[in-house]
């Protein structure tokens, strides 16, 4: 097992913890908070598979998938703010 196989492993493991933020968090912006936790362990993990795999293409994935996840936060944390109302 190599050095970014194990970094993988820690990297999925401790996306756990932002699964379980998501199910117990008591307020709605804890719930936030472990979906943008899920969002970046994610990122991570495309980065550590494009250096796995040498290849340069899931670079621009991840960063894709960053914007729509910044992009995402900010509009329900919006949402949330004005309780529902567009």
């Amino acid at each position: 097992m190599s050095f970014l196989n194990a970094v993988l492993i820690v990297v999925a493991v401790l996306g756990v913890g932002g699964v379980a933020r998501v199910i117990i968090g008591p307020t709605i912006w804890d719930r936030i908070l472990g979906l943008n936790l899920i969002s970046s362990k994610i990122i991570v993990a495309i980065v550590f598979f494009a250096l796995i795999l040498e290849k340069s293409y899931l670079l621009d994935i991840a960063i894709v998938y960053s914007l729509i996840g910044f992009i995402g936060s900010v509009l329900i944390s919006r949402f949330v703010e004005k309780k529902g109302q567009v």
